[in-house]
């Protein structure tokens, strides 16, 4: 993938989005395809090997932090479906599910919930795909497009750490978790916050430069501007997502985190589409699900694939938090 300046490839996406928005899933997704798949992130649930259940989260919230990293020392973590997850909560798994609501959360936004049995589900990812998961729904597009070798990525701009920028205070930081009474490094990460916040001291800074993953050319080039989002463009060939190590062929890699001892990676993309604009995906930044939008034979394909855990998703439906009254 090569970075492109030419945005207008990307002017017919503006067209076809809801402009003010509507509360539906056109506002990021196109309107004009035949169906639209949605593709359920994978969550996570943790239990002890001998199945004993485990502390609700006010019991863990009190805990010290040794006996905290005992309980984590012994936990056995699964991928799991939103099925799963769904059967687990006895609640119902539907296109317009939420994930709050499938979990019986009381509030917006709960990370992790205990099921009735004692184990502990951990909410998707949202923003974008899982990148193990990338090369099997790419694979599935390339079947459906006569222009494979011809492909826009975009990348939401607000992405952390993606831009650099010029300024006093770095593009991200990385705080690192540990013993709080550990003196080393406590004292690390309040001169890490410090750097962010000494009003005294960086009123004398002069801006500079600060880097991000991307370089100053693409941080400071041409966005697609969409409404409330804009992207950084990309454009390559749609085999190079399906390998398995494709986040290590990607201009956008994310090298500053594997200086800190992070494994190599890039996150997915937040659009991508062909040139012959048969079908789009979208990873909107506020969903924990990926909507593709194409053929109905490209939706069945992508909700028959045993790879993906996806759902046929009906035109101008609403995946906002309120929207699951099967589970309200």
């Amino acid at each position: 993938m090569e970075w492109t300046a030419d945005v207008s490839v990307g002017d017919w996406l503006r067209e076809r989005v809801d402009d003010p928005w509507r509360g539906t899933f056109h506002d990021v997704v196109p309107r004009g395809f035949e169906a639209y798949a949605r593709i359920l992130h994978p969550a996570s649930v943790q239990s002890r090997p001998n199945g004993a259940p485990l502390p609700p989260s006010d019991e863990w919230v009190g805990m010290s932090w040794q006996q905290s990293q005992r309980l984590v020392a012994d936990l056995v973590t699964h991928p799991a479906t939103w099925a799963e997850t769904a059967a687990a909560f006895g609640t119902t798994l539907h296109p317009l599910a939420q994930w709050d609501a499938l979990v019986r959360s009381p509030e917006f936004g709960s990370n992790q919930m205990t099921s009735p049995d004692g184990r502990w589900f951990t909410a998707p990812v949202a923003g974008e795909l899982d990148p193990q998961l990338l090369p099997s729904v790419v694979r599935l597009l390339t079947a459906h497009t006569s222009a494979p070798d011809d492909v826009v990525a975009g990348l939401w701009e607000g992405r952390g750490g993606l831009l650099g920028h010029l300024g006093r205070h770095p593009s991200r930081a990385f705080f690192q978790a540990g013993d709080p009474a550990d003196a080393d490094l406590a004292r690390h990460n309040r001169m890490l916050g410090s750097s962010f916040s000494d009003r005294f001291n960086s009123v004398f800074r002069k801006p500079s430069w600060q880097e991000g993953i991307l370089s100053r050319e693409i941080s400071e080039g041409p966005r697609l501007a969409l409404p409330e989002r804009a992207f950084v463009l990309f454009r390559g060939r749609a085999a190079e997502f399906t390998v398995d190590d494709w986040q290590t062929r990607m201009p956008w890699r994310d090298r500053p985190a594997e200086a800190m001892g992070f494994e190599p990676g890039a996150q997915s993309p937040s659009l991508f589409w062909p040139a012959d604009r048969a079908w789009v995906m979208v990873s909107e930044v506020d969903f924990d699900s990926t909507i593709v939008g194409g053929s109905r034979e490209l939706i069945d394909a992508i909700c028959r694939s045993p790879d993906l855990e996806a759902l046929r998703l009906p035109a101008d439906a609403s995946l906002s938090w309120g929207a699951d009254e099967v589970n309200r």
